[in-house]
């Protein structure tokens, strides 16, 4: 099962009200992505701007490496996009903050794949076949 396959899959449990805090933050982690500011790429900005350039390289080669809670709070800090996926997905921050630390990876290196990355409202078309 492809990357794709598994964030509808999540995606779906979370919008239906059913499932565990990971499948919620998936979802609204990739909802809040999609009206975040400048998109996934300026995430990618604000990790390289925050220390975490040597992941970002990583992502970009298609790598998932592992980010602590602490890592995806400095990649993140700044963007309000943490708070936004846990408003979304319905729990804390701290919980949004530690299964980002799985989830964001993922997701990355998938979209960041060859230093491109989408842009704000770019993940839409994905976004709307997993609603």
């Amino acid at each position: 099962m492809g990357l794709l396959d598994s964030l509808e899959g999540m995606a779906a449990q979370a919008m239906t009200g059913s499932g565990n805090d990971t499948m919620k933050v998936a979802g609204g982690l990739m909802e809040a992505l999609n009206n975040h500011p400048g998109g996934l790429g300026a995430v990618v900005d604000n990790f390289r701007n925050n220390g975490l350039g040597d992941h970002v390289d990583a992502m970009q080669n298609g790598q998932t490496p592992a980010l602590s809670p602490d890592q995806v709070q400095a990649g993140l800090s700044g963007t309000g996009l943490l708070e936004a996926a846990a408003a979304k997905a319905g729990v804390s921050p701290e919980v949004a903050q530690q299964v980002m630390s799985t989830v964001l990876p993922l997701v990355m290196s998938h979209f960041v794949q060859n230093g491109t990355a989408p842009e704000q409202g770019m993940l839409g078309g994905l976004l709307s076949k997993l609603l």
